[in-house]
């Protein structure tokens, strides 16, 4: 017991160290002009982050679209103001998955999965306030600092008899103190949607959708459980469940807004639309998916969801699926007749279910509604009446 005690000791120490390193005052933070790294550790790290910008901008599943950075750019400088955001080199990058990370060196990324998931400008603005705030406050170059130094006093505890205990609680503090810049992020980047005038309700809002497609996964898992929802002892971020009601009780407190700016991001991506519900679909998630698909839609199914839903369905294929499938894309077309996707996507499911004059009569309605469509010589052979 007094080994423990005595490696406990050590254990405050080094955290107390840690912590009064975290807490000291930056001379100047990296969003500053002319800003430089300061020391070796930084040095490093930029060196490195310089690197992996280097494989980004080389790599196959960058989004080179210039519209689409460009509007993206655009919500993260009303969201943070223009003076700061120039600091952030934006990359998107198509892979399905929700997520957004910010390097030190100003590197963000942006997975496509987050714009599929964002109902609104409001939300994607949310995200992005929050990983550029783990920039401007430096949490990564801390973080590593924190690490660092209780890593070495993790090595010299396992020389210490009763060691083990101290190093668990030293591992934990680890989370912890990542944990408590998560939640620092989310109620900075909150102060900064809330006073460019987004609605401040839009980063609970988007924590609560992804806690249920988190439940709904695991239940078509037959997990039982959210696994991140079981433990949060050696997690690195908040609670999700925490996370959306903190969030959901600070926006109380600030200015009411309507403007989520839900059409302008609607048209924003709607050129990728397709792509992003392909990538999508082909995680062969059906549960979750359709539960992303109803969460985005509210009540409200619009074209580019039920052609959205026509894929989902049409890509399962079970008995009674691709009857489903049609339905869709004929409710998507009564809707919006010029959005083409569902043409094609409607005449191949009739060609596949045999229905060969309308599916061909379909597709050539695709190629009037696309006129400079990449598949055109696919498509114009595909819908060519046989000769008699």
């Amino acid at each position: 017991m007094k080994h423990f005690i005595h490696a406990f000791a050590l254990a405050t120490c080094v955290l107390a160290s840690s912590a009064s390193l975290a807490a000291q005052p930056l001379e100047l933070l990296p969003t500053s002009a002319g800003y430089q790294p300061k020391d070796e550790i930084e040095k490093g790290l930029w060196l490195e982050m310089d690197e992996a910008e280097q494989q980004m901008r080389a790599s196959k599943f960058l989004i080179e679209d210039p519209e689409l950075n460009a509007y993206v750019k655009g919500v993260l400088c009303r969201a943070v103001g223009t003076e700061k955001c120039g600091a952030a080199r934006i990359y998107l990058m198509r892979t399905p998955q929700f997520n957004a990370a910010m390097a030190p060196n100003g590197m963000m990324l942006v997975w496509s999965g987050l714009l599929l998931r964002a109902r609104n400008e409001a939300e994607l603005a949310a995200v992005l306030g929050h990983e550029f705030v783990h920039f401007e406050q430096q949490h990564s170059l801390k973080s590593f600092h924190d690490i660092k130094a209780k890593s070495n006093a993790m090595t010299w505890l396992g020389f210490v008899p009763g060691g083990m205990l101290a190093q668990i609680g030293l591992m934990g503090s680890v989370f912890r103190f990542n944990r408590e810049m998560e939640k620092q992020a989310d109620i900075a980047a909150l102060d900064y949607l809330s006073a460019s005038g987004y609605d401040p309700t839009a980063p609970s809002k988007i924590w609560e959708q992804l806690l249920g497609e988190m439940e709904v996964q695991a239940k078509a898992n037959k997990s039982g459980a959210v696994a991140q929802e079981a433990s949060d002892f050696f997690s690195s971020h908040p609670n999700t469940r925490d996370r959306m009601e903190y969030l959901r009780a600070a926006a109380q407190h600030k200015a009411p807004s309507s403007d989520d700016g839900a059409g302008r991001y609607r048209a924003a991506i709607a050129r990728w639309w397709p792509r992003l519900i392909d990538d999508q679909v082909k995680l062969n998630d059906f549960a979750t998916t359709e539960f992303l698909l109803e969460g985005l839609a509210r009540g409200n199914w619009t074209a580019d969801l039920l052609f959205a839903r026509g894929e989902l369905y049409r890509a399962r294929g079970k008995e009674g699926d691709l009857a489903k499938a049609e339905g869709f894309y004929r409710q998507s077309l009564m809707k919006d007749p010029a959005l083409a996707e569902s043409w094609r996507s409607l005449g191949m499911l009739l060609l596949r279910q045999r229905k060969l004059v309308e599916g061909r009569k379909t597709l050539r309605r695709y190629l009037e509604s696309a006129p400079t469509a990449s598949d055109r010589p696919m498509i114009e052979a595909m819908a060519r009446e046989p000769q008699k």
